[in-house]
């Protein structure tokens, strides 16, 4: 079995990933917050 060294392993397959769900996570934070917002105008 071969030794592991760190950091020698491939990420940027994670990296992609991760910048994807950070972009997702943000976009739908925005969604909601201007969903409330137009809720709370409506309701006035």
């Amino acid at each position: 079995m071969a030794k592991h060294k760190h950091g020698e392993m491939d990420i940027s397959e994670q990296e992609r990933t991760f910048g994807g769900f950070l972009k997702f996570a943000v976009w739908t934070a925005v969604i909601c917050i201007a969903l409330l917002i137009f809720l709370a105008l409506l309701n006035a």
